[in-house]
């Protein structure tokens, strides 16, 4: 699933777009099925066909230039932004990208795939009471000594060790998408890697969301795909969905909490208040 690394899974798909499907793994062809799915609920917001715009914008720590691409750049290439030109093909066990310029990133889904999968492991081992942790992913089972896990919920604009509020888990995974791990300020405005695939630009309506569910590939590309909805709309589909919870920080620095966390998030302190 890696795009940095030569001959991986993802970079054929990406070599052969619309020339020939690829023969691809079952892994792959389980997150390509998951990452349509959640496109399908985000209404497109969550679109791992994003990556057409790769090498526009540079949010990663190797060649980060806090550059802003040409505005005419952005809109040549979002026409080859379109989950639905993403095929899987369970029969034959193959992926295709329809059009010549398409390029797939799991960069919203993959590590929540990977917790998942770290989680089944250690199961099958006899594990019951464990921790793992992938970047902004969190998977917690069982218990920490005799009670649940406690798990802090960052605060956008603060320190790094802030938190603003927590969680008290078990059995549970908790993923969190914010504009404070990658970015760049520019004439006072925030750059950041969440990309609003309709627009080509970062999307601006929050500062950081937190999914709560049992699935992390589920709380992964939900993370990404409410952040890029935005507050209102991010909400009404957390409250739509079964299983699903979330906290959201607006970019106006509100918090919004989902019906089935009230009373069960730990409020620490207002996150701060800061551009």
């Amino acid at each position: 699933m890696s795009t940095w690394r030569e001959g991986s899974e993802i970079q054929r798909l990406n070599a052969a777009a619309g020339l020939h499907p690829v023969p691809v793994g079952t892994e792959l062809r389980d997150v390509l099925g998951i990452a349509r799915q959640l496109s399908e609920w985000t209404g497109g917001k969550f679109d791992v066909t994003f990556a057409a715009l790769s090498g526009l914008w540079k949010f990663d720590y190797q060649d980060q230039d806090n550059t802003i691409p040409d505005r005419n750049d952005v809109l040549r290439r979002l026409p080859f932004i379109n989950y639905r030109d993403l095929e899987v093909d369970e029969r034959v066990g193959t992926a295709f990208l329809r059009r010549q310029g398409m390029r797939a990133n799991l960069g919203g889904i993959g590590k929540g795939y990977t917790v998942d999968r770290a989680s089944d492991i250690l199961r099958r081992r006899g594990f019951h009471d464990f921790m793992i942790q992938f970047g902004g992913d969190m998977y917690v089972a069982g218990h920490r000594g005799d009670r649940p896990w406690r798990l802090g919920i960052r605060d956008p604009r603060g320190p790094v060790d802030r938190s603003f509020a927590a969680l008290d888990l078990s059995d549970s995974t908790f993923s969190t998408s914010g504009d404070y791990e990658r970015f760049f300020i520019k004439n006072g405005r925030r750059y950041h890697h969440i990309l609003d695939p309709d627009t080509g630009e970062p999307a601006g309506g929050c500062r950081s969301v937190t999914i709560v569910t049992d699935r992390a590939v589920m709380a992964d590309g939900l993370s990404t795909g409410v952040f890029i909805l935005g507050p209102e709309a991010g909400m009404a589909l957390i409250e739509r969905l079964p299983g699903i919870e979330g906290v959201i920080v607006s970019s106006k620095n509100e918090v919004l909490v989902s019906s089935g966390l009230k009373g069960r998030l730990i409020a620490i302190a207002p996150p701060t208040d800061a551009p």
